[in-house]
């Protein structure tokens, strides 16, 4: 069993099998054409239940081959440009290519002596985000599994830094769009129930600032703690930004921690044309960002960064088997230091390489390629009468509902859409997203992929009229 281990001595055995799967997966992605084969539940998990795990197959070949029927044929492929659901981007090859490297190197990066380069070349990474988002030279930050975390991190540090000995009384303020995550980590730090205060949004899902206003000071009139005020760069469903000036304002005027959730948005921080989108980013305390939404990295590549690298201190945990406070004293670096994880692999090489590859303005570059593809969209939609579209884009977001001609009920629009949604999973023609807006039900395409075209949208809208029809004709035919 030793020859599966990894090292010198299997160097060749290792460079054959992973080029036979490559093989695979480049032949599966030149073949692909469409973004799902529609496969149900019922019909794979008894593939996969089937599969004897303490019987192994002894053969490279032989797994790829199971592994083609039970996971390749039927994965969803998001480099399908008619892959429209969620924040799922097609990923770049200089980051598919630092995923192998750190795959099989396998640092670790918690500690210097774990990963050495691997630590001053995330650190190198951090400073360069701070530097694009403005946060001055004091700022310091961490690579995360993904938003959730980051977001859980950021208001860990709001809340220490709130230095009440009440939790009850902090409270933190977050728009009725923003991430769910807001509310998820409120629970997780000890929070009260009615920790989160909803902030009303605008006609363009945006916060409502004099809104947010009015809740700071109720919250220090009733002798509560403004903890923070989360505001968002790209919202999930909308893609909304709130408007940051005003709320960095509001925030230094009530002392309160300003988080900026840029989870989706930070892809204008590499935008040749659109970058001013997010001016007022630069005030925030904290900062998340998700390289895997819109700097066309794989899942995991994201962050949390902050103004004051001092605040970070709340996440230290010292231990003498790891990071011994000596160390702080003799300069080593430990990444252990900045964050909620202990063991961490190595993400930041992905967006090392695809920098070192493609450079910043390549990547801006295809962000504003589907930030501009949104627009056309919104055009298609606003000039259809089969849809009904909420919001003009900010970024790359369109939420609409496909509304018959011939039927008043909005109990039956909600079903014909939800319908139309389903079946077109089914098909796997293509993959679109729903949510809910005003208590309806809405589709929603989520645009990251710049091989879209309009084309592609107007193909889809199609599709998705003609499953509503369908559904909406055979259920004219049952009441019949």
């Amino acid at each position: 069993m030793r020859s599966h281990l990894l090292n010198g001595l299997t160097a060749e055995h290792y460079r054959r099998s992973v080029t036979e799967g490559v093989e695979r997966v480049a032949a599966k992605l030149a073949t692909t054409d469409r973004p799902f084969t529609g496969v149900t539940v019922d019909a794979l998990a008894p593939r996969i239940d089937a599969v004897d795990l303490d019987r192994p197959l002894g053969d490279t070949a032989a797994v790829l081959d199971e592994l083609e029927d039970l996971y390749l044929r039927d994965a969803v492929y998001f480099h399908h440009p008619r892959y429209l659901a969620h924040l799922n981007c097609p990923v770049v090859i200089p980051a598919v290519l630092g995923e192998a490297v750190l795959s099989a190197v396998n640092s670790s990066l918690d500690t210097w002596d774990q990963s050495a380069g691997g630590t001053l070349i995330e650190r190198k990474l951090i400073d360069w985000t701070a530097d694009r988002i403005g946060l001055g030279p004091a700022a310091d930050g961490v690579f995360t599994s993904g938003g959730t975390q980051s977001n859980l991190q950021a208001l860990l540090l709001a809340r220490e830094e709130a230095k009440s000995d009440d939790l009850a009384e902090l409270r933190i303020f977050a728009s009725e769009v923003s991430h769910f995550s807001v509310k998820k980590s409120a629970k997780l730090l000890g929070l009260g129930p009615d920790a989160v205060v909803t902030v009303p949004v605008d006609h363009d899902k945006r916060m409502q600032t004099l809104a947010l206003a009015r809740e700071l000071e109720r919250c220090k009139k009733d002798g509560l703690v403004p903890m923070a005020v989360v505001a968002t760069a790209g919202t999930t469903d909308f893609g909304s930004i709130d408007p940051l000036p005003e709320i960095a304002e509001l925030c230094g005027q009530y002392g309160v921690w300003m988080h900026v959730d840029a989870a989706y948005g930070c892809g204008l921080l590499a935008s040749v044309k659109h970058r001013d989108r997010i001016d007022g980013i630069e005030r925030a305390d904290s900062v998340t960002v998700d390289y895997h939404k819109s700097f066309f990295q794989p899942v995991s590549s994201s962050a949390v960064l902050v103004r004051d690298a001092a605040t970070l201190r709340h996440a230290t945990y010292h231990a003498e088997y790891l990071n011994p406070r000596r160390m702080v004293q003799e300069r080593i670096p430990n990444q252990v230091d900045k964050s909620l994880q202990t063991t961490r692999r190595f993400d930041a090489l992905k967006l090392w390489m695809t920098l070192r590859v493609m450079g910043a303005d390549g990547i801006g570059e295809l962000f504003d390629q589907v930030c501009e593809l949104a627009q056309e969209g919104w055009k298609l939609l606003a000039a259809d009468p089969r849809y009904d579209v909420v919001v003009e884009p900010s970024l790359s977001t369109l939420v609409f509902r496909y509304i018959p001609a011939a039927v008043t009920d909005p109990a039956e629009t909600d079903r014909a859409n939800l319908y139309a949604r389903k079946a077109l999973f089914a098909s796997g023609d293509a993959v679109v997203a729903g949510t809910k807006v005003g208590g309806r039900h809405y589709l929603k395409f989520t645009l990251l992929n710049p091989e879209t075209t309009p084309a592609d949208i107007a193909a889809v809208l199609d599709l998705i009229a003609g499953h509503a029809e369908q559904y909406l004709g055979e259920s004219l035919d049952r009441a019949s």
